[in-house]
């Protein structure tokens, strides 16, 4: 077995297939696509992809409902093109990760479809199914993140299924054993293809509590969550009982124990629970899932209080373990104007990257955040995603993340021939890659020069974390050990400041060439433009 640890500390590109590049005019993204453009990811001197599900599927839930985990939804392709796809991108020195769905499966897919004919058939339990209670309503309390209760009836069982998201993703019963080995033998499947990891979704939601006990109500001053607001009525709950039970942990255990079969590969579990940092350092223990990452900086607060007090608080419950942090991805407001407003500046978009690369733990950057992309506004009448469409106009989706990336500036953003699937905004073909190519100021060359700079200084890809006081909106903290010690100091601002070093900072060597725009060292203070940073070896 290969204790190669290529993992630890990498950059990890997500591509969202539909969005990333359309190879047959469709106006949606492809397989083939996704390689006709890998360079362009290589380029940017990150380590890894990992690209979100294509796999068979009736799209509900846009490939997060999955109907044959062992093939390629021919929207996106076939398997010959996943493999060529697999074989590019280790031609360019990309590792490759795939999304995994464990806890749900599409209502299409064959296993449901035996499941629900009746109560005696071969997979009659490898569903959630239960009895209604006596006056004809659900087995328990339980809610659906997409809003509404988590249990449907079906006629055929005359019997409620599970269903923690949409109706159509019923989930799967993972106290049964063949549950459990038919889950790894889809992992293995994906493995012996040469697959260099998984991003696992939802990994807390696999196990249900077998007596299917009620969640009990939280008070409406603690109705916040990760992942969903406060006038969703899954907010109104504990999720004590419908996710992350004790059994999930010796599931766990028998993945890893199938991957490091396999060597240099690696599980990176999402993670949405009650206390996702708690969860997260107990899900990457010795033996578990090599990586974790939660939904903790993919929220409102951008203050240097909030991040630092998340990651100082993970890194004391995760004592053996490994982080992965985000600040954007497919199912939330894109950081730049989640945390920037209306008009971020190129700055504070290359400041964003360098700021999630420099926190101890590897990194998911996702399709768009090089070039600085900002929301979508989606109209209603456009919108496809249907937790948008359920909660509009509070909460408009997730479709404003999911528009496809503008690789030039004509109609179709160089993404497709055709209609694309989502509209394509022209703030963001003013951004396009071919635009930001030819301009050494973008917010791509800056990403480019931080991550392959970033290679470069092992303090930053492997190396301790410790955080230095610092008034707010000055965010500082130490990477590295005793002989190879980096201080990072990030004006979180739109305005100018100052800060006095501490004293155990009296002898610093600048870094440079890190592409952001930089602080200045000044004697014993440095000197900060807003949206700026410094660098500086601590000799």
């Amino acid at each position: 077995m290969s204790d190669n640890r290529w993992w630890r500390g990498a950059v990890i590109y997500q591509i969202y297939p539909r969005s990333f590049m359309d190879s047959d005019g469709d106006g949606v993204g492809d397989l083939p696509g996704i390689i006709d453009r890998l360079a362009h990811v290589a380029s940017l001197g990150v380590d890894a992809i990992w690209i979100s599900p294509f796999f068979r599927s009736p799209m509900a839930d846009y490939g997060y409902d999955i109907a044959d985990q062992c093939d390629v939804d021919p929207m996106f392709g076939t398997l010959a093109d996943f493999d060529a796809l697999l074989a590019k991108a280790h031609a360019l020195g990309l590792k490759v990760m795939i999304d995994q769905v464990f806890s749900h499966t599409s209502d299409a897919h064959a296993w449901f479809e035996e499941s629900r004919q009746s109560r005696d058939n071969p997979k009659a339990d490898w569903y959630v199914w239960a009895d209604a209670k006596p006056d004809g309503t659900p087995p328990n309390n339980w809610l659906s993140i997409f809003g509404g209760p988590a249990w449907r009836w079906d006629p055929r069982r005359c019997q409620y299924y599970l269903h923690n998201f949409l109706s159509s993703q019923p989930d799967l019963n993972f106290h049964n054993p063949d549950v459990q080995q038919a889950t790894l033998d889809y992992v293995k499947f994906w493995l012996d293809r040469g697959v260099d990891g998984f991003r696992l979704d939802s990994i807390n939601f696999c196990f249900h509590d077998a007596q299917l006990r009620d969640n009990p109500p939280k008070p409406e001053a603690l109705r916040v969550g990760r992942g969903f607001a406060p006038d969703n009525p899954y907010a109104f709950q504990y999720h004590w009982y419908n996710n992350t039970q004790p059994e999930n942990i010796g599931f766990l255990e028998r993945l890893r124990a199938l991957m490091d079969e396999y060597g240099d590969v690696a599980a990176l579990g999402e993670i949405s629970a009650e206390d996702s940092l708690a969860t997260t350092a107990e899900y990457t223990s010795p033996g578990r899932l090599h990586m974790g990452y939660s939904f903790e900086l993919l929220v409102d607060d951008f203050s240097a209080g909030y991040i630092r007090d998340t990651v100082e608080r993970l890194e004391a419950a995760m004592t053996d373990g490994w982080p992965c942090w985000a600040i954007s991805n497919h199912d939330v407001q894109r950081a730049v104007t989640r945390w920037g407003g209306a008009q971020p500046s190129d700055d504070f978009a290359r400041q964003l990257v360098g700021l999630v690369c420099a926190l101890r733990g590897s990194v998911c950057l996702y399709q768009g955040e090089e070039l600085g992309l900002p929301e979508a506004e989606v109209p209603f009448e456009q919108l496809r995603d249907p937790y948008g469409i359920a909660f509009w106009p509070n909460f408009k989706g997730r479709d404003g993340c999911r528009t496809p990336m503008p690789w030039t500036a004509d109609a179709g953003a160089g993404f497709t021939s055709g209609q694309p699937w989502l509209p394509i905004p022209d703030a963001h073909r003013a951004r396009s890659v071919e635009a930001q190519s030819r301009d050494d100021g973008s917010v791509l060359a800056g990403v480019r020069r931080f991550l392959h700079w970033r290679r470069a200084q092992p303090a930053l890809v492997t190396g301790t974390q410790r955080f230095v006081d610092a008034p707010q909106p000055v965010l500082a903290f130490v990477r590295g050990d005793s002989d190879d010690r980096v201080l990072a100091v990030f004006n979180l601002s739109g305005q100018a400041l100052d800060w006095t070093l501490p004293a155990e900072f009296a002898r610093l060597r600048v870094l440079d060439g890190h592409g952001l725009l930089a602080g200045v060292l000044d004697g014993d203070r440095v000197r900060l433009p807003p949206h700026a940073a410094l660098f500086a070896a601590v000799d």
